[in-house]
């Protein structure tokens, strides 16, 4: 005779209950990689010094680079032509410096670059800002932390949800 313990029960609740919030279907169809393109959720304090519109830039100086990919959400499909705002405190300035803020514009396989003057420490932590703000996509701003102020380099990606 089996005989079941109080932990047996709440497992075996919890997966008939998760069941019927996602619908009887969900017992029957296999498990599916969710979240191997889920959107990128907006970082908290991402959008300090946004300015709308930024102009595109062939560059902000030189020194830095920061650089990315574009995919679209589900999918993982590589976009191009999505336009990407990028600013951050550099060796020109604060985040608030014109000539420290720029826009660029994706290639056909997804990815951007903007070389940049160097990033330097803004309130104790050296970061970027990105921001994608259009209509096709829900707004994402991120804000990636650097490990070092001395590195050079800095790669942040987008996974954009249609509207």
């Amino acid at each position: 005779m089996t005989s079941y313990d109080r932990r047996s029960f709440l497992i075996g609740a919890g997966v008939a209950g998760a069941a019927l919030l996602n619908g009887p279907s969900a017992l029957l169809t296999p498990a599916q990689a969710q979240g191997a393109y889920a959107p990128t959720r907006t970082m908290r304090g991402g959008s300090n010094n946004y300015r709308p519109n930024a102009p595109l830039v062939e560059s902000l100086g030189s020194g830095f680079i920061m650089s990315g990919t574009v995919r679209r959400a589900g999918t993982g499909e590589l976009l191009p032509n999505i336009r990407i705002q990028i600013w951050a405190a550099t060796t020109r300035g604060g985040e608030r410096e014109p000539s420290n803020h720029g826009s660029v514009m994706t290639l056909a396989d997804g990815s951007f670059r903007l070389e940049m003057e160097q990033i330097v420490p803004n309130f104790g932590q050296p970061h970027a800002h990105l921001a994608y703000d259009d209509t096709a996509f829900e707004t994402v701003f991120l804000r990636p932390v650097m490990p070092s102020a001395h590195d050079t380099k800095l790669h942040a990606d987008f996974v954009l949800a249609p509207v």
